[in-house]
């Protein structure tokens, strides 16, 4: 399939040199790249369907189960 979009030359422009950099396409980079957005709005569409599902007061629960001790040394920051 085809689509026509018209972009700002200085997007075409680092469309172009990253793709010549990554040795792929325009088409291949920006199928990349509209894959991953889209990817990306589902994915937060999805997020947000379940947080609607979810309960607050459900989680602090959980949370009052962990016990308030310092994490052991393997898994300090």
């Amino acid at each position: 399939m085809n689509i026509t979009a018209n972009i700002p030359h200085t997007l075409y422009q680092q469309i172009e040199a990253l793709a010549k950099r990554e040795d792929i396409s325009i088409e291949q980079l920006v199928t990349i790249a509209l894959s991953a957005q889209v990817s990306a709005w589902m994915t937060k569409d999805y997020i947000e369907e379940k947080a609607k599902q979810g309960s607050w007061e459900k989680f602090q629960e959980v949370l009052k189960k962990v016990p308030d001790v310092e994490p052991e040394a393997c898994d300090r920051l």
